[in-house]
């Protein structure tokens, strides 16, 4: 049985010929794993988080991969958007008008529920806005269009927040 190596079997995937194609990267594969914490302090805040995940890109060694972001609360999401302050006060707005506080939430209800906070709505919007984000590295940082930002939601501060970043690729 004949041995094919990780840049012969990516470039016959490839349709390419030899490893001089431009789109053939080699390398050694690479995991590198991060906890990253925040201190927030508003029951509500969105954190423009961009410029740590680069740095965090960029210490991991991968020139080209993926980053995969995971908030590790049920009240904290991560997101794309333009980091623009008029967008960042409509964006709250649009949370608050989608999920409102004072609804009749079963979780708020000691009948229903243990859970002291009163946060419902935090719960609420985390699960709409999702926990997880998953974007390409490319030369070493990650692949954003000219307005896109790396934002973080707080929806049941102030808290200590934690998310796992993990980059991988080579």
């Amino acid at each position: 049985m004949a041995t094919v190596n990780l840049a012969e079997r990516e470039a016959a995937v490839n349709g390419v010929s030899g490893a001089s194609s431009p789109n053939l990267v080699q390398g050694p594969y690479r995991i590198f794993n991060r906890i990253v914490d925040w201190i927030t302090d508003e029951r509500m805040e969105l954190i423009n988080i961009t410029d740590r995940i680069n740095e965090i890109v960029r210490k991991s060694g991968v020139r080209e991969g993926i980053v995969h972001l995971q908030s590790l609360h049920t009240t904290a999401s991560v997101f794309i958007n333009e980091w623009q302050d008029a967008l960042v006060h409509d964006t709250k707005t649009f949370l608050n008008s989608a999920v409102a506080r004072e609804f009749n939430w079963r979780h708020n209800d000691p009948q229903y529920s243990d859970c002291e906070r009163q946060n419902g709505d935090s719960h609420m919007r985390g699960m709409m806005m999702g926990p997880t984000l998953c974007l390409q590295v490319r030369n070493s940082a990650v692949l954003l269009g000219t307005w896109q930002s790396i934002i973080l939601a707080e929806f049941d501060g102030p808290r200590s927040r934690s998310m796992s970043v993990q980059v991988s690729g080579i």
